[in-house]
């Protein structure tokens, strides 16, 4: 059976409190056993229990929390870009799964990664070029902009913030987790509509 901690992500940050990358428990446990963990937070814990000390008869056992900021984590890693890397599956999360000229919301499957500005015209690969369609949209805009298609964007493409980024690439988010990336989210940001149920 699995143990219900074994799908947690925990979420690590810098000492000034940068989010900086998803973990597992058992890496958790790592940060806490060799004394880098600087601070920890939310509401979350988890207690983990060890073997038993033969001194003291003792078992062992560590609590740790949902949100870690780790010391030094700065300074040995490479800082953030500012722009996230662009996957298919964080711009249907940012589009909230929804078509960027009908208006419908669709799984995964159908949708695909549009360019407003045509690749024939010169449009790239970028979060501000690229929007959410289905397929027959994508079809009918074809290799034309929304005007020249007269098929107007319902929403306008934006840059996730690093915060936002977190959110995106991570379904399984504690609510307390939650609460601490969405406090960095700009108000423009699409993730503020609602709750954040993504079709599967």
């Amino acid at each position: 059976m699995e143990s219900p901690t074994a799908t947690v992500s925990i979420l690590v940050l810098d000492a000034s409190g940068t989010p900086r990358r998803w973990i597992g428990i058992e890496d958790a446990v790592g940060y806490y056993y060799k004394e880098q963990v600087a601070w920890d937070l939310g509401r979350h814990a988890f207690t983990l229990h060890g073997g038993t000390s033969r001194a003291t008869g003792l078992r062992s056992m560590l609590t740790l929390r949902s949100i870690v900021a780790v010391r030094g984590d700065a300074s040995r890693r490479a800082r953030f870009h500012p722009v996230p890397a662009l996957t298919r599956e964080m711009l249907f999360a940012r589009d909230r799964f929804v078509c960027a000229y009908c208006g419908g919301r669709f799984r995964s499957s159908e949708l695909t990664c549009e360019h407003v500005k045509p690749q024939s015209r010169g449009g790239r690969d970028t979060w501000t070029n690229l929007v959410s369609a289905c397929k027959p949209c994508n079809l009918r805009k074809g290799d034309r902009t929304p005007e020249q298609a007269r098929m107007p964007l319902l929403y306008v493409p934006y840059v996730p913030n690093l915060h936002e980024a977190f959110i995106l690439r991570n379904r399984r988010i504690l609510a307390d987790q939650m609460e601490f990336l969405m406090a960095g989210v700009p108000r423009h940001s699409r993730l503020h509509d609602g709750e954040r149920a993504l079709p599967a």
